[in-house]
């Protein structure tokens, strides 16, 4: 067997003023082919498996380019297709294949390209012929469009939030396509559309007794050999934005349609309950403030560069600042300027220096005063799982007794090893303030003493009710009380 893989991979928040170039590729993950380390990221999972199952197989994997960037606003027209012809030409380049099986994202949207993803499977359709199979794992927060369905034989979406499964979904997303090679299945997949869009945690309930059950269907049902659940994303605006249910059987679509439609229903039944409770900063600090011990995680869930916002804002570093809090850390604010500025001066020097809330309104005031520069670091990273997640050039300063991390490339708070790079120690702290909406959890609950979802300001437009969408649907809830009940009507 001939197996072609790769992956381009990013989440677009079209309301964000930062535009994806070239450049942007390069400093999250830029691997040229066979040049992919053997730690995967976030979404090129199936080529690190893949070379495992070829080798055990005896299989040949042919690697293409692999390309993922940090979230962010739309992606450069050029940028994308460049990266696209690079695949596709190198796909050519591999043929005959038996299979082509890719790492994306699915919320990529680019000038002049509201389906990327679409674009990227339908014209590897038409390279590859009918009948060869063309698979994919994807993040649950992107658009499940049916360019998509049309051109793809199978899809995996990650089934947890925070993303601690995307090898494990990838070994499936291997599974089944071996399992296709090799004449034991065929796929078909089924969708249901829920006509919502939400927030699903599967760090608490309800969502996770929900993922435990599909883990459960599959596992207990041999017709069954995929179900996800996509989540949707409610940043990007686009005709198919929303959640879904997909199941994808063994050649059995009367079954899959009819499980994705309860299974879809049950979801849509739930629907405003999966959100974690958030406070405003003033209650969020207050309440950290007062807490008996620390480490007080409080996570500024949406100004989240996972969510492709800046991460700059200072709504509650400002909070923090007036009452006087110094037995705290923030981690990160993306400011290049400020980190050069930062290293010009070296370690140990005290600078005057404007940093944060430049991006957007809604991001709170850039901070003045006279600062220490601490530490100082060259392409830092941080942990995230099994893989590394880098944020760039970074500064760690003190200002008024907090210690706060500036970064030179946008990330999330995955893990605490985030402050430990700089030379902070995250447990000897009573307040961390962290820039992430959930993927923080499984790392930072093993030290915090209390989780604060802290809702401050408007960096990422988090309420689908008001969010001024030009593209996206309105008959989804929460834009209507119950779209499905003229269905449920006529049913």
């Amino acid at each position: 067997m001939r197996v072609f893989t790769a992956a381009l991979a990013t989440e677009t928040n079209t309301f964000s003023p930062i535009c994806i170039d070239r450049r942007a590729f390069e400093a999250s993950l830029y691997a040229a082919p066979g040049e992919h380390p053997q730690t995967p990221t976030l979404c090129t999972a199936p080529i690190t498996v893949g070379r495992r199952i070829a080798a055990e197989k005896g299989w040949q994997l042919i690697e293409g380019t692999a390309a993922w960037a940090d979230p962010a606003g739309l992606v450069n027209r050029q940028t994308y297709e460049a990266l696209r012809d690079e695949i596709l030409a190198q796909l050519r380049d591999a043929l005959p294949v038996n299979a082509v099986v890719l790492g994306l994202h699915g919320a990529m949207v680019a000038d002049g390209y509201e389906d990327t993803e679409g674009d990227l499977l339908q014209r590897v359709r038409e390279i590859v012929g009918p009948d060869v199979l063309v698979c994919a794992e994807l993040d649950p927060h992107s658009h499940l469009t049916e360019k998509r369905v049309a051109a793809a034989d199978f899809f995996v979406f990650f089934k947890e939030f925070p993303h601690t499964d995307f090898v494990d979904r990838a070994e499936d997303l291997w599974r089944i396509a071996v399992d296709t090679l090799e004449g034991r299945v065929a796929p078909v997949m089924s969708i249901f559309d829920c006509r919502m869009i939400d927030v699903f945690p599967t760090s608490r309930e309800p969502m996770r007794s929900f993922v435990d059950k599909l883990m459960r269907i599959e596992r207990d049902d041999a017709d069954v050999l995929s179900l996800s659940v996509v989540h949707g994303f409610m940043a990007g605006d686009v005709p198919e934005m929303g959640t879904k249910m997909l199941a994808v059987t063994n050649g059995n679509s009367a079954k899959g349609d009819a499980l994705a439609r309860e299974l879809g229903l049950e979801l849509f039944a739930g629907r405003g309950t999966y959100r974690m409770p958030e406070i405003d900063e003033r209650q969020a600090v207050a309440q950290a403030m007062t807490a008996p011990a620390g480490p007080v995680v409080i996570a500024d869930m949406w100004d989240n560069p996972g969510g492709g916002t800046a991460g700059d804002a200072t709504v509650v570093l400002e909070e923090l600042l007036a009452n006087n809090v110094t037995d705290a850390a923030i981690g990160t604010i993306w400011d290049p300027m400020a980190v050069r500025i930062c290293m010009a001066a070296g370690e140990g020097a005290e600078i005057p220096l404007r940093f944060g809330a430049k991006s957007a309104p809604g991001t709170g005031r850039p901070i003045d005063g006279i600062v220490k520069v601490v530490k100082l670091v060259r392409n830092a990273e941080m942990r995230f799982g099994e893989s590394f997640a880098p944020f760039g050039d970074a500064a760690h300063i003190e200002f008024r007794g907090i210690d706060i991390i500036l970064n030179s490339t946008r990330a999330q708070s995955f893990d605490p090893s985030l402050f430990s790079v700089m030379g902070i120690d995250p447990t000897s702290k009573k307040i961390l303030v962290i820039k992430s909406t959930n993927h923080f959890f499984a790392s930072f609950s093993e030290i915090a003493s209390e989780i604060i979802y802290c809702s401050a300001g408007t960096p990422y437009p988090n309420d689908p009710a008001k969010t001024p969408y030009r593209r996206a649907k309105r008959d989804i809830w929460p834009m209507v009380a119950d779209p499905h009940r003229p269905e449920r009507g006529a049913a």
